[in-house]
This record gives structure tokens, sequence and C-alpha cells, in this order.
């Protein structure tokens, strides 16, 4: 079995409404870049990939004559085709191996008759459990939804999405209003399901004697951990330190040589392992098993998936023994997927691990040319920019938060 093509397409996909982090918005859709994997034998293996509100379609097809004639079983050669270390600091090639190498191993795994996780090693799970994921939101006009600013709009929009799916974790997406409206938020979640599990992720704008605060005011919560409030691993060391409840990071800790220094320095107690930003699945399950032998903590991260890319990471739950956490999706902000049928379903806040060989998961045609032309008509956006705060931009640590007041 050789490839003999490789093919991109750009979608865009709408949310219910746009939503608010702390260095800009999604503008009320992801912009995902899909990746075909075509084979001798007539078979598709399909990957994902992002692009920060912009397509990779380029930089995924001009790796073509790097690739074409490969074995997709071969996936070791496939790393250091594409992700030479020092070759690739030319390329920044690390998120598109990531999805030609989830396309590689969803073809390899049908021409196997077997699971991607199987080519990790098996599941240990079938269903893996995910946090509801509660962003600020711009109100959105045409489906009505959106606009939660205050403590009040975000309970209430918590217990909508534990009504549709049954979220168990929780998860606030901080860092957009100063810190005490999110301890003020986030305390106000935790009274409301006094018998779930919580996360507050600010996404690193604040300071590391404002995360000291912070972590203060919410020590009392059922606290799954205290996600990425300062940045960098001295930040997150110093945090660490002075500090009663456990720490995580998707973003100081994205590769073997953060992930050694982490160990080393004890910077952090979770890392929350990314299929894209680790350069593919095999690569975050090898991050998952060294961690498991230095005895921290890992959970499965989110980077604005559809389907493929959350049937990647439902693989690489199911195979990782040492899951402590709930993942985290932006999945149910979705309001379609490009899977042929439809969205996958949350059961009591859990999502099935695919039945089917390779990921499990196949690609509807139609709904792929119909978002692809959506893409074409509404075009990418600017991730780090905020549609509603004209000249804004972030810094670390930020001190220009909004005002909860304007909304």
């Amino acid at each position: 079995m050789r490839i003999v093509d490789i093919k991109a397409t750009t979608v865009a996909m709408p949310l219910e409404a746009p939503l608010r982090h702390a260095a800009g918005a999604h503008w009320g859709r992801f912009i995902r870049t899909i990746v075909e994997v075509v084979t001798d034998e007539g078979l598709s293996g399909w990957g994902e990939l992002g692009g920060g509100g912009e397509t990779a379609e380029n930089a995924v097809v001009s790796l073509l004559p790097y690739i074409k004639g490969h074995d997709p079983l071969q996936l070791e050669q496939l790393r250091w085709k594409i992700m030479n270390p020092v070759a690739s600091l030319y390329n920044a090639r690390t998120q598109v191996h990531a999805a030609i190498e989830m396309a590689c191993m969803d073809v390899a795994g049908k021409a196997l008759g077997v699971r991607a996780c199987d080519l990790l090693g098996g599941a240990l799970r079938e269903t893996i459990p995910f946090a509801s994921y509660l962003f600020y939101r711009y109100r959105d006009d045409k489906t009505g939804l959106g606009g939660e600013v205050t403590p009040e709009e975000i309970v209430a929009e918590a217990k909508r999405q534990k009504r549709l799916h049954g979220f168990k974790s929780h998860k606030l997406k901080g860092g957009v209003f100063a810190p005490e409206h999110d301890v003020e938020v986030y305390c106000a979640l935790a009274e409301a399901f006094p018998g779930d599990r919580f996360r507050l992720d600010p996404n690193s704008v604040w300071s590391v004697e404002e995360s000291i605060w912070v972590a203060g005011q919410i020590a009392h919560i059922r606290n799954d951990y205290f996600e990425d409030p300062c940045f960098g691993l001295e930040g997150m060391r110093r945090l660490r330190d002075r500090i009663s409840m456990p720490t995580a990071t998707n973003t100081v800790v994205v590769n073997f040589e953060q992930l050694a220094s982490c160990i080393r320095q004890e910077a952090v107690d979770v890392i929350l392992l990314d299929t894209t930003f680790w350069g593919g699945l095999r690569q975050a399950y090898r991050a998952g098993q060294i961690l498991e032998a230095f005895q921290f903590g890992t959970s499965v991260h989110s980077s604005g998936e559809l389907g493929i890319q959350l049937a990647s990471m439902l693989h690489l739950g199911a195979a990782l023994p040492n899951m402590s956490f709930a993942a985290d999706a932006h999945y149910h902000h979705l309001t379609d997927d490009i899977i042929v049928g439809g969205k996958m379903q949350y059961i009591d806040g859990e999502i099935a691990l695919p039945k089917g060989p390779g990921l499990g998961v196949e690609v509807d045609r139609d709904k792929l040319a119909h978002y692809a032309d959506h893409y074409r008509k509404v075009g990418g956006y600017t991730y780090d920019r905020d549609p509603q705060r004209e000249g804004w931009y972030s810094i670390q640590p930020e001190t220009r938060f909004a005002d909860p007041a304007r909304r």
C-alpha cells in the first residue's frame, strides 16, 4: 500500500455563538483544514488541523513530494520525513504532520481492520468523559444564543449544557475580564453544581502574583486543576510552589524538550495532550507514556475540533492509562459536523470510542463541499483579535481587560 495523492480542503463550520478568549475570539466559526490521504488501493484516510482562523491548505499539499509512494503503515519513517527537528525549523511542519499522520493511521486501520487506538496498544476505556467548556460569548443573532457575561448568565448556560449533554466537569475559559470577575463567575458555578468538578483557564494572561491571589480565592472549590494562569515554565513553577491545587498546561509543554524540562523542574502537575499541537496521535500518546513513568497526570486538550480530530482525541483518551481528568472539547459549540451521521453524541457527559476501523468516522463529502463553499463565502478571521474591541491586542501579563459592563 502506497500513498499516491494528498488533498486539502478548508471548511468554515458555524458555531452557536462567537467564543471570547483572552487573546481574541472565535468569530462565530471554526476554520479547519481537512486532509485526505489517498492510496494506490483506492482507500482514503482523513486528518484535520486548525489554522488560527486561517487555511493551511498550501502547507499540506506542498508535502506531497515528500510522501508520495510512502507506505502509510510506516509511521516512524513518516515522522522523520516530515518532522526532522532541525530541517523542519524552516517549515513549522508539526501540525501538518499531525494531520497527515492522523490520515495515515486512519487508512492503515481501514486496510488492517483495526482501530487507530489498536495501533497504539489498544483501548483501556470505551467511553471518554468531557468537561462542559464554558466561554463568555457574544450574542449570535441567527441562533439567538450567546451573550453570557455575568455569573447568572454563565450558570444558566452551564445548566443548559448539563441538561443537553450530562457534563459532570465544568471548565471556565477566563482571562477576558479582570481576575475578580472570573473569580465571581467561577465561584457561582461551583455553588450551582455542588457535586461536580471544576477547572479555570485564563490562557496565561495573569501574572504569577495575580495567579497566586486567584488560587487563594478558589481553593475551597473542588478543582481538577488550575490551567495556564500565567505563562512559561518558570512562571508555572513559581506558581506551583506557592499554591495548594494542581496546575495544568497545554501551552508551555507541547514538545519533548519542554516535557523533559517540566519533569526535571516539577514545574506543572498535569499535561494536557493535543493530537495536533504535539505533532500527532502517536506523539501525544508517547508523551503520555513518559508522564505515566514519572507519575504526572494527563488529559486530552481541545484545539477547536471537528469530528475527525475529535475521533483522534477519543482514541488518545481511550489508550492513555493515566488520563486522570475529563477531556476538553469545543465540540458542543458546533452547529454541525462534516462526518457521516452528523455530530457525535454525548451520553452522561461522555462520548463513545468509534467502533469502526481507523479513526472510526467517515467524511460526508456533500457536507465537506458545503462547508468548503461556506469558507469561500465567509473567509477566515484573525483569531488573536476581538471583532468588537477595535485596536486591542493581548499582552502578557494582561492589563487591558474587557469591561463586563460594556459586554
